[in-house]
C-alpha cells in the first residue's frame, strides 16, 4: 500500500517533459485515464481518438462500478448453465450463425479456460484488479476535479422468482468479494423498491463498495479537459497499423504519416486486435456486443439517489443518470460490423416496461462492442517484440471500471515502477 501511495504521489507531482513521449491510440475511458497517468508521469503525451464515440463500449457502459465481479465467467458454472443463457431460450448469450467462425474458436479457448487450475488463476487475478478499481476512481477523480461523479452507494440484485431469489441470496452472500460485500436487503430496501418497480421482488441483496459514475460523458469530458490544460494532445483519426523495426514499434496512420513515441499504448478496445495480430502472437479477442435503451426521465419518474438495479432472472441492469434511467443487457459473440439484431432491442423495451421503467418522452437505442478476450482477463503489459509498445485492452464488462486502475497499472509499466499488483497474470504471452 506504501508503494501504491507513493507511486501516485509520484504521478501527481510530475510534471510532462518534452523529451519522453508517450502515445496513447484508443479514446475509451480506459485510453483517456492511461493519458493521463501517463503525462503525470513525465511524459508529453498524444491521445488518438478514433472519433465515434457511439460506437466504443464505454459510451454505452452501465455506468455501474462493479467490484463485486470477482469470478471470471470462463467457468465450469457458465458452461453446465449455458443452455439456460442461450437466447434462444430467453436468456441473453447469442451465437449468431453468420458469425460461427468468430465465436466458435473463441469459444473452444474459453472452454479451454475453464478448466480448473486456469479458472482459479484467473479468479485471483480478476479479484485483484477489481479490488482495486474504485479506490483508483476515487484517486483519479480527486486529481481532475470530478469527484461530484463518482459515488459509492452499492447497487441492488432482484430476483422475481422465488426459487432464484433463493439460491441468489445465498450465493451472493457467501461469496468473499474483497472489496465489496452483499447482504439480504432489509425490509426497508425492499419496501422502496416496491414503490418504483411494477414487479413485487421476491428477493434481492444490498451490495456495499460498489459505485456507480453518475455522468459518463461529463466524466469523459473532465479527463479531456485535465489532459489538455496539462498539455496533452488529442488527435482524431484512425491508426492503420502498427510497424517493428528493431525492436521499437511506430504507428501508421490511415494516410501514411508515421507517429514515433518513447511509449505506444494499444488501448483500442474491440479493436486492438486488429493492430496487434501478427505482431504479439495469438490475440483472440471477440466482439462481444452489447445493447441499451436510453429513457428520458425527470426525478419524479425514478429518484436521481436510487443506486442501480440488477435484474437476477433477465441479466439486466438498469442505471440512473443525470437525466436518463438505462438498461443494458445481452452478449452478443459476433464481428464488430456485424448487422444489428432489433430483436434484441425490443426484448429490452418489454424488459424495461416489466419492471416498470417509465416510458419517458423518448427511448434511445445503442449496439457497442465490449473487447473480450476467453479467459475473461484484460490484457496489461508490455510487448516482448518491441520495448516501447504496452497495450491494455480486453477489459470485456469492465472496462470503465478497471479503468483507472488500468491507467495507474500502464504508468508503472511506463516508468519500470513496481506496480501495485503483479501483472504477470495479465501477460499476452497467456495464449501463445
Amino acid at each position: 500500500m506504501e508503494a501504491l501511495q507513493e507511486l501516485v504521489r509520484d504521478l501527481a507531482s510530475a510534471r510532462p517533459v518534452s523529451d519522453t513521449t508517450a502515445l496513447v491510440i484508443g479514446g475509451g475511458f480506459v485510453g483517456a485515464a492511461a493519458a493521463r497517468r501517463l503525462q503525470q508521469a513525465g511524459f508529453a503525451t498524444t491521445l488518438i481518438d478514433a472519433g465515434d464515440p457511439a460506437r466504443a463500449a464505454s459510451f454505452g457502459n452501465a455506468g455501474h462500478l462493479a467490484s463485486e465481479q470477482v469470478t471470471p465467467l470462463a467457468s465450469i458454472a457458465t458452461l453446465l448453465s449455458l443452455h439456460r443463457r442461450l437466447y434462444s431460450a430467453g436468456g441473453p448469450a447469442a451465437f449468431p450463425p453468420r458469425d460461427i467462425g468468430a465465436w466458435l474458436p473463441f469459444g473452444l479457448r474459453l472452454i479451454a479456460a475453464a478448466a480448473p487450475a486456469r479458472y482459479e488463476a484467473g479468479s485471483r487475478a480478476l479479484k485483484a484488479i477489481v479490488a482495486a478499481a474504485l479506490p483508483a476512481w476515487h484517486r483519479l477523480v480527486g486529481d481532475i476535479g470530478a469527484t461530484d461523479l463518482i459515488r459509492e452507494q452499492g447497487h441492488f440484485v432482484v430476483w422475481e422468482k422465488h426459487a432464484t431469489a433463493q439460491a441468489g441470496i445465498r450465493a451472493a452472500c457467501a461469496t468473499d468479494y474483497g472489496y465489496a460485500a452483499a447482504r439480504p436487503a432489509n425490509d426497508d430496501e425492499l419496501a422502496m423498491l416496491g414503490r418504483y418497480l411494477a414487479i413485487q421482488p421476491a428477493g434481492a441483496v444490498r451490495f456495499t463498495g460498489t459505485g456507480q459514475v453518475i455522468d459518463l460523458q461529463a466524466l469523459r469530458g473532465k479527463l479531456d479537459d485535465a489532459f489538455r490544460q496539462a498539455g496533452g494532445i488529442k488527435l482524431t483519426g484512425k491508426i492503420a497499423r502498427l510497424e517493428i523495426t528493431d525492436g521499437r514499434a511506430r504507428a501508421v496512420r490511415a494516410d501514411g504519416t508515421t507517429l514515433n513515441a518513447d511509449h505506444i499504448l494499444v488501448a483500442g478496445g474491440a479493436w486492438s486486435g486488429e493492430l496487434l495480430r501478427g505482431l504479439e502472437g495469438s490475440v483472440p479477442l471477440i466482439a462481444e456486443r452489447g445493447y441499451h435503451i436510453d429513457t428520458t426521465l425527470s426525478e419524479a419518474d425514478w429518484p436521481r439517489d436510487m443506486p442501480p438495479i440488477a435484474f437476477g432472472d433477465r441479466s439486466a441492469i438498469i442505471t440512473r443518470f443525470a437525466n436518463t434511467l438505462r438498461m443494458t443487457s445481452f452478449t452478443e459473440f459476433s464481428r464488430i460490423d456485424a448487422p444489428v439484431d432489433p430483436r434484441k432491442w425490443a426484448k429490452l423495451d418489454a424488459h424495461a416496461d416489466a419492471v416498470g421503467v417509465p416510458k419517458g418522452s423518448a427511448r434511445t437505442r445503442w449496439i457497442g462492442n465490449r473487447p473480450t478476450l476467453p479467459d475473461y482477463i484484460p490484457a496489461i503489459g508490455r510487448s516482448r517484440k518491441a520495448g516501447n509498445l504496452l497495450y491494455a485492452f480486453g477489459h470485456q464488462h469492465l472496462g470503465v471500471t478497471l479503468a483507472a486502475i488500468t491507467g495507474e497499472l500502464v504508468a508503472a509499466l511506463a516508468t519500470n515502477t513496481q506496480p501495485s499488483i503483479p501483472l504477470a497474470p495479465y501477460d499476452l504471452q497467456r495464449f501463445g
